[in-house]
């Protein structure tokens, strides 16, 4: 069952994470299928801008914190593998956001948790309803925000990384909207129109002088932020191999308060 669907309603297309039953967990086929998604409107040429959605009550949960408990199972060599794996393509993923050459506007609905944060921070503009939300609670479940914690600190600076990485506490759409991460906050009903809206202004433009002032933002100003992802993922798949993380996993997968090792 695919995960992720794309429509093209030139000058723009939409990326819809579709997999309501997870709050479309980035697991490993969808984290495949947008990779693809991005590849193909890659090389559309009727398509200036692209807006990433997800259906249901969620934009996107995160990684799936289930297929990471599951390798808490395994001999911790092969675990170690598999995370750095499972990490690994998910730098891989932002990379290709923050590389491709079109305009993405996040359009935000319910959480954008975790690893959905990062995907909506690699976006170039971010519209969220009034219901939407924005956290990090790796440090709740055991883990660190790898992927997220540079990406933050790039969009929104170090006081706000810190409070966001450090307390787990969710961001609302109002806090984002003055924060400045935020453009605008419609209602629900009104988030994918407000959001195609958006990417339409930005697809009037010229896609020569977009994709230079994106590789300017993202490549030449956070010329750091690349490597930084990269360390941070495997600061992620290393932080998984703690007793803390597989008691963290295993209550988040057991629907538990953990109980800490001393």
């Amino acid at each position: 069952m695919s995960r992720v669907d794309v429509k093209v309603h030139a000058p723009t297309a939409t990326i819809l994470m579709d997999h309501p039953p997870t709050g479309n967990t980035l697991d490993e086929p969808m984290i495949a299928e947008l990779a693809q998604a991005l590849f193909d409107l890659h090389q559309e040429k009727r398509v200036r801008a692209v807006v990433l959605a997800g259906t249901g009550a969620d934009f996107c949960c995160g990684l799936d914190l289930r297929g990471l408990q599951q390798h808490t199972r395994v001999d911790e060599l092969e675990a170690m593998a598999l995370w750095i794996d499972q990490w690994q393509r998910m730098s891989e993923l932002i990379e290709q956001f923050l590389r491709f050459p079109k305009p993405v506007i996040a359009a935000v609905d319910g959480r954008a948790w975790g690893g959905g944060f990062a995907l909506a921070l690699a976006c170039d503009l971010v519209v969220a309803s009034r219901s939407a939300s924005f956290a990090v609670p790796a440090v709740r479940r055991g883990i660190i925000g790898g992927i997220v914690a540079p990406l933050l600190a790039f969009r929104l600076g170090s006081a706000v990384a810190s409070r966001a990485l450090l307390t787990g506490d969710p961001i609302s759409s109002r806090m984002a909207l003055r924060f400045g991460l935020v453009t605008n906050r419609p209602p629900s009903a009104q988030i994918w129109v407000a959001a195609n809206d958006l990417a339409g202004r930005v697809a009037s433009a010229p896609p020569i002088p977009l994709a230079a002032t994106k590789r300017l933002l993202n490549e030449t100003i956070g010329e750091s932020l690349l490597t930084h992802l990269s360390v941070g993922a495997a600061a992620g798949a290393t932080a998984c191999s703690s007793e803390t993380a597989a008691e963290g996993l295993t209550a988040f997968v057991e629907e538990r308060d953990p109980k800490w090792p001393l």
